[in-house]
Order: structure tokens, then sequence, then C-alpha cells
């Protein structure tokens, strides 16, 4: 008999574990190592505090206090020819450590080498942007604030990039519910035809690992076309495969299937 677990709330508990899981771990290597990194490192610590340092995988990954974020940034590209930020985003690490690794990826053109300031942020607090020093942070923050609720001071436009303002919760969070909460379910019938149609419409299928074969709504079938959400159930026609319309582009020859061959396996 399975031991008994309370079901309240539980989508907004977190099912996330890593007790059997053990992640790959690369080699990190000293600074020293590394005479550019060593120049870099020792340049970036005369103005921030260095809580870590080290080499890996061909990259200096270096942990700063997040209040240090701009002045870091700022000094990597003015001071040590680090022109471009790649990438910046979080890590959720609520279960374990409330609150989120924020990481920025730079890279130096002239020099041919990567860093990566990674910070410790509480789940509460903000973080200062840095889309002021670097034009490609603004929809990056943006997403992050979106996907994780990280909220981003002095950001000039700090609103959500990728689902509707009005949507609940963020969905990269680790505690959301991977097919979508109950808002989730109901949200495009809400805005297409209103709440007071939901008994007619019915809820979203969230389920995207689901095919029904029946399914005439959401898939169609090379050789059985049958309209939209026709019953076959009983059966499915058989129609002849055409690859153009009729009375299509002119300059367009008609595909001919006879002549073309199907391949067993990929070569």
């Amino acid at each position: 008999m399975r031991k008994y677990e309370d079901k309240t709330n539980k989508q907004k508990k977190s099912y996330h574990t890593d007790r059997f899981y053990k992640s790959p771990t690369l080699p990190k290597l000293d600074v020293c190592s590394n005479s550019l990194f060593a120049m870099d490192l020792s340049s970036l610590a005369s103005i921030v505090d260095i809580k870590d340092a080290y080499i890996q995988a061909g990259h200096m990954i270096v942990y700063i206090n997040h209040t240090d974020n701009k002045k870091a940034i700022s000094h990597m590209r003015d001071t040590r020819a680090y022109d471009f930020l790649v990438e910046l985003s979080a890590i959720d690490y609520i279960k374990d450590q409330d609150g989120f690794e924020i990481f920025y990826e730079m890279l130096s053109t002239t020099k041919k080498t990567r860093i990566r300031l990674k910070c410790f942020l509480n789940k509460n607090d903000t973080i200062q942007s840095v889309c002021h020093i670097f034009a490609m942070a603004n929809w990056s923050e943006r997403e992050m604030f979106d996907m994780y609720g990280i909220k981003v001071k002095n950001h000039p436009y700090m609103k959500r990039i990728l689902m509707p303002d009005d949507w609940h919760d963020h969905p990269l969070l680790k505690t959301y519910p991977l097919t979508g909460d109950e808002s989730a379910s109901w949200y495009e019938v809400d805005q297409i035809f209103g709440k007071q149609n939901r008994d007619k419409i019915g809820e979203e299928l969230r389920d995207t690992a689901r095919v029904d074969r029946y399914d005439t709504n959401r898939f169609s079938r090379l050789g059985h076309e049958v309209p939209k959400g026709v019953d076959i159930t009983n059966g499915e026609p058989d129609t002849p495969i055409r690859y153009q319309e009729d009375g299509g582009s002119l300059l367009v020859t008609k595909f001919d299937k006879k002549p073309s061959k199907i391949l067993d396996k990929r070569k």
C-alpha cells in the first residue's frame, strides 16, 4: 500500500528533487594557470569583492555580490575589453537555497576569452539592471522577470515579454506545473469566448504528450484528409495524395509521386 501524501495545494509545492541524480561536474582549474584570466581577475578584485573564482571548460567563472553586478560588468567592458554580453539569465534554487543564481556570460573578441560573472539573489531581493551598459540585456532582463519573477531595478520597461500581462505566476519556476495550472488551462477560452462559455467550449488540452488518432481538430493525415472536427471513429476515407492544389501556380511543376523513391533509411 502506498504511503499517503497530502494533496492540498499540490500544484504550489515543489515536485523537483535531486535525491537520485548527481549532475556530472567538470574539473575546476586554478585561475593562475591562465595568465590572461589571472590579470582579469586581479583587475576585477581591485574594485569588487570576489567570493570565488576558477576556470572550467575554458571559461573563467567569478562569483560576486549581487549588489556589485553593474560595477563589475562596466569594469570588464571598459577596462578588460569584454565587449559582448552574450547571455544573462537565472537558475531556480528556491527549494535548496531560497533564491536564484544570476549569471552574465561575457566575451572578449580581441582576447578570444569568455568569463561568467555569477551572483546569488535571495527570493525577495532585487537586482540592478545592466541594459544601460549592454543594450541586449533589455529583453533578457524582461524575460528573467517574466519566467522567474525576478524584479530588476531601474529597467526602462519592466513588463512581461513572452507571457500575457495578466498571466498568473512564472513558468520557469520549478514549482510551476509542467502543463500549467487551472488558470492556464482556461486562459485562451476566457480571452476568446469569455468565461460564460466555458461549459460550451471546454478547457484546453494542455497535455502535449497525448495523441488521439481520431482527433481531427489538432491533427491531419496525409492521404486521409477530412474536414476539421469530423467523427472518424468508424473509419478514415482514403484520398489521393496531392502536393499542389488544383489551379495552383503555373510556374511550379506539379510533383509526380510515381517516379519518386522513398528511402528505407537515411543515407
